[in-house]
């Protein structure tokens, strides 16, 4: 599996006249070579050439393996040992010092790869898909235990931390990203991180969490009240949000696009009454990162011809509502895009959406 990624890189290099290719991004490695920890990775017309801090216990076969010594730079190393003429680099993941560093060593000329690895890492295989079925299965565990606990008095951070430990409890390499809890005003943020507020009864609970697993990530959100019966506000936001982001989701499929999905969200909550501004779109690409391609508004085509899906694509479909000094909602899924005769889209994180006491 792995030696035919690396093959696909290198007709794609060849392609675009480059003899050679360092690979230094960490998740681009890891899908190149399978092994975690790599890296750099020197891939030539008959070579690939792993950069370790350390040998690797497990490697693929063709692999050549090269041990670092303390503090060596593992991009000037592989840059170090090319012998081809033209080598393509990840300009992306480079800094300018480490750019130079790398093009002193290299001893020929260099040329910026442009996300080429990116750009085949968007359609997944089943390998990869199975991945994230379990990690999406871990935070669904691990969400629907920390539920059935009390909540009352217990801190944001806490929570968060609860949650981090019941992942990897349940196999998790650890959490996809930190967990974020917000309570009470904190609810429905995007980007709220923990802290020492405590869950009070009648609050809006907002978690964002996810699973890493084999080194593919799943994302979620969910939104929930605490203690009491929902007030008419409440019910009355989370289902703004609810039907916002189900439009979102049935926009979804081979051929649209995650514009096409955020611009539906939008009408949706135009027709309720709220802003339907998503400056950040309502989604993005999940797999060894958490945020990857594709994206919204991507101004190259991923994965396809202008920005359409393709099927086996992972995507998140999220978004959120919050009032100023009252909080709000905020639902987010993962799913995988597949074609209207396999069903639709595929949804991994299944935890309910509906406005439930806790």
């Amino acid at each position: 599996m792995f030696s035919e990624r690396r093959e696909r890189l290198r007709e794609r290099c060849s392609g675009a006249g480059v003899d050679g290719a360092l690979v230094s991004a960490p998740a681009n490695v890891r899908w190149l070579t399978g092994v975690a920890g790599a890296e750099a990775l020197l891939l030539e017309r008959d070579r690939a050439l792993i950069c370790v801090s350390h040998a690797a216990r497990e490697r693929e076969a063709g692999l050549e393996e090269l041990v670092l010594a303390p503090g060596q730079d593992p991009a000037v190393a592989a840059a170090h040992a090319a012998t081809a003429e033209l080598l393509g680099v990840e300009e992306h993941d480079l800094t300018v010092a480490r750019h130079r560093a790398v093009s002193e060593a290299a001893r020929c000329r260099l040329r910026d790869l442009h996300h080429s690895v990116e750009q085949l890492r968007v359609v997944k295989d089943e390998q990869e898909l199975g991945c994230l079925r379990v990690a999406a299965e871990i935070a669904d565990q691990a969400l629907g235990e920390l539920l059935e606990s009390i909540l009352v008095g217990r801190s944001e951070r806490h929570l968060a931390m609860e949650l981090e430990r019941r992942m990897v409890d349940h196999g998790a390499d650890g959490p996809a990203f930190p967990v974020r809890v917000g309570a009470g005003d904190h609810s429905g943020r995007a980007r709220h991180l923990p802290g020492d507020r405590r869950v009070e009864e009648g609050d809006f609970l907002t978690v964002s969490l996810g699973a890493c697993y084999r080194g593919y990530r799943s994302c979620a959100t969910r939104t929930f009240v605490v203690g009491l019966a929902p007030q008419e506000w409440q019910v009355e936001l989370h289902g703004v949000v609810f039907a916002a982001q189900r439009a979102a989701r049935e926009a979804l499929a081979v051929g649209s696009s995650l514009d096409d999905c955020a611009r539906a969200a939008g009408r949706e909550l135009e027709a309720r009454g709220y802003p339907p501004e998503l400056d950040e779109g309502v989604g993005h690409g999940v797999g060894l990162d958490v945020d990857e391609e594709p994206r919204p508004g991507a101004l190259e085509p991923w994965p396809g011809e202008f920005g359409k899906l393709e099927s086996r694509v992972p995507v998140t479909v999220g978004l959120g509502v919050a009032l100023p000094g009252r909080g709000g909602v905020r639902i987010e899924d993962t799913l995988v895009v597949r074609p209207s005769e396999d069903g639709g889209p595929e949804l991994l994180t299944i935890t309910t959406k509906e406005l439930l006491a806790l």
